[in-house]
């Protein structure tokens, strides 16, 4: 009774890799699905070679190299990272980088130009000093934690 037990959970097992195996595995022929979802003959026959390589005591790793070896690295749906594939990989972390600093750049400006439009338009408008202060509350930026005041509005006010 033993046996039979060790056999039906040696079965499961040796199901289980070949399933997580098959998945990583594009069919050859389809181009588009896993082995494990084709039924190209191709793929039958892939998924019978994975299941045999596992009963002879082939690790995961072992069966991939083969596979990759012998259909070449595309069948793989997880390229290896190396020169040729950096670009794929690195990709949507440069993406990222850039649409975040465009967006950074983006709210910079459009926090400064309003302030120095103002400032350009009243550069050259002979005002009170009440008038002036006035001005000067109205048009200074709302001061940011940590920031320092920028070059531009210390120098329009004399600093």
């Amino acid at each position: 009774m033993a046996s039979e037990d060790d056999a039906v959970k040696n079965a499961m097992i040796v199901d289980a890799r070949a399933r997580n195996i098959s998945h990583n595995v594009r069919c050859t022929e389809c181009g588009s699905q896993s082995i494990e979802d084709s039924q190209a003959d191709i793929a039958i026959l892939l998924r019978k070679l994975i299941r045999d390589e596992i009963r002879a005591g082939k690790s995961d790793k072992q069966i991939y190299k083969k596979l990759e070896d012998d259909f070449g690295e595309t069948v793989l749906y997880t390229p290896k990272f190396d020169m040729q594939t950096a670009a794929l990989w690195l990709s949507p972390v440069l993406i990222g980088a850039v649409a975040a600093g465009g967006w950074v750049y983006k709210k910079h400006k459009q926090k400064t130009n309003v302030h120095i439009m103002a400032l350009d338009l009243v550069r050259g408008v002979s005002l009170t000093p009440k008038e002036k202060e006035t001005m000067l509350d109205i048009l200074t930026p709302p001061p940011s934690q940590g920031a320092r005041t920028p070059f531009w509005w210390r120098r329009w006010q004399g600093q």
